[in-house]
C-alpha cells in the first residue's frame, strides 16, 4: 500500500470520526484523535495532521466548511495547530494576517460543528 493510499485512508477514517464524535467530545486534541484512530508511534501527531490537511483540501475543493477545525492542539489555547492555520491560507480560506486567524478559526468551527447535521 502506497503513503499516499494509506493517507487518504486515514482521512476517511478521521472525517469519520469527526462526523460522528458526540457533540460534548468537541474540538478534540490531535492526540485524542490518534488515539480514536488507535495509531502506534512513531509520529502518530504527524499521520493525524497529514490525515486532516487532507480533509482540508478535499473541503475547500468541495466549498464545505473544514472538518479539520473540530481538531485542536493541547498548547494552542483552544486553536489548532499553525499549519492548519498555513494551509487555510494557502487554500484562500482565511486571511493571510495572524491576528485575524483566531477569529477566523471560531467561525470555521462554528459552521463545521453545524454542518455535523
Amino acid at each position: 500500500m502506497t503513503a499516499q493510499h494509506r493517507n487518504t485512508q486515514l482521512a476517511a477514517q478521521v472525517r469519520q470520526i469527526l462526523e460522528t464524535a458526540p457533540e460534548e467530545m468537541l474540538p478534540m486534541t490531535y492526540q485524542q484523535l490518534a488515539e480514536m484512530l488507535a495509531l502506534e508511534p512513531p509520529r502518530t501527531i504527524h499521520r493525524v495532521a497529514l490525515g486532516l490537511e487532507e480533509l482540508m483540501r478535499e473541503d475547500a475543493e468541495q466549498g464545505r466548511p473544514f472538518i479539520a477545525a473540530l481538531v485542536v492542539s493541547r498548547r494552542g489555547e483552544g486553536l489548532p495547530a499553525k499549519g492548519f492555520f498555513d494551509l487555510a491560507v494557502e487554500l484562500g480560506r482565511f486571511p493571510a494576517e495572524p491576528a485575524q486567524h483566531s477569529e477566523a478559526y471560531q467561525a470555521e468551527f462554528r459552521q463545521a460543528m453545524a454542518q455535523r447535521g
